[in-house]
């Protein structure tokens, strides 16, 4: 295991110091907007979108005018967006008129800190789901429930790994040169790997994990597992893992 956390850290210290971004990642367009007054709003945007090809991902993204959050709704719900794969122009145009009435409205950190105080991470991801489906106007099409998730999903017999929520609070919780730090008012220790299929792959080719099935429970597990090498921050690892899997680097 010692070793293993030697691979670990050279991995995340590597990443952390010298990651270029050359290789495509949602974060090279989030990173656009560091500074911006929506960048939370923005961020959610970004983190439920990543699903599928990083490059596809980014292209959509680098389409997108987040400046709209600022405009009347008017000039949102008549605006031409682009679509993407699950998700129809007006999905796209639906999700950024949610956004822009929770801003208005009781603010997606408020409601993230009110569901941390009371449930803990997995109540803030809860919380977000819950204002998003609240907030949404019109018809919840396919696009849109493969957006948001499912209502409550804890409370699904064999829930998913929620990989795009956890990924959504690894940006804002988490402070590095990766990630942003917005809210310091979560602590890392409680966060949870955002779980895909490439860092289920990984995670099981490492033996930080021993299950088939890649779902919450697993992101528990690896995240357990992780907390072994640094208990206030085992999400920290999540980013190098990600490119050992993307660049095909044998460790």
């Amino acid at each position: 295991m010692e070793n293993l956390r030697e691979i670990l850290e050279l991995h995340y210290h590597k990443r952390n110091t010298t990651e270029d971004f050359s290789t495509p990642d949602p974060l090279v367009v989030l990173r656009e907007y560091e500074k911006d007054e929506d960048f939370e709003y923005i961020a959610l945007f970004c983190a439920l979108f990543s699903y599928g090809n990083a490059e596809q991902i980014v292209r959509f993204l680098k389409k997108i005018n987040f400046s709209l959050l600022r405009e009347k709704e008017e000039v949102i719900l008549q605006s031409h967006l682009p679509y993407y794969r699950f998700q129809t122009s007006s999905d796209v145009r639906g999700f950024l008129h949610t956004l822009q009435k929770i801003k208005i409205g009781a603010g997606l950190k408020n409601i993230a800190l009110q569901a941390y105080k009371k449930q803990g991470i997995l109540g803030v991801i809860d919380g977000i789901i819950g204002s998003l489906y609240e907030n949404f106007e019109g018809n919840i099409t396919k696009g849109i429930k493969h957006l948001f998730g499912k209502i409550n999903p804890l409370q699904e017999k064999n829930p998913s790994a929620m990989k795009r929520y956890n990924l959504f609070l690894r940006w804002l919780v988490r402070r590095d040169n990766i990630d942003f730090g917005y809210w310091k008012e979560i602590d890392s220790k409680d966060l949870i790997i955002p779980l895909d299929t490439h860092i289920f792959k990984i995670a099981t080719s490492l033996g930080l994990l021993e299950r088939k099935t890649c779902d919450f429970k697993s992101a528990e597990l690896i995240t357990k597992a992780l907390r072994y090498f640094d208990s206030t921050d085992p999400v920290k690892y999540d980013f190098a893992l990600y490119r050992i899997g993307q660049e095909k680097i044998v460790i």
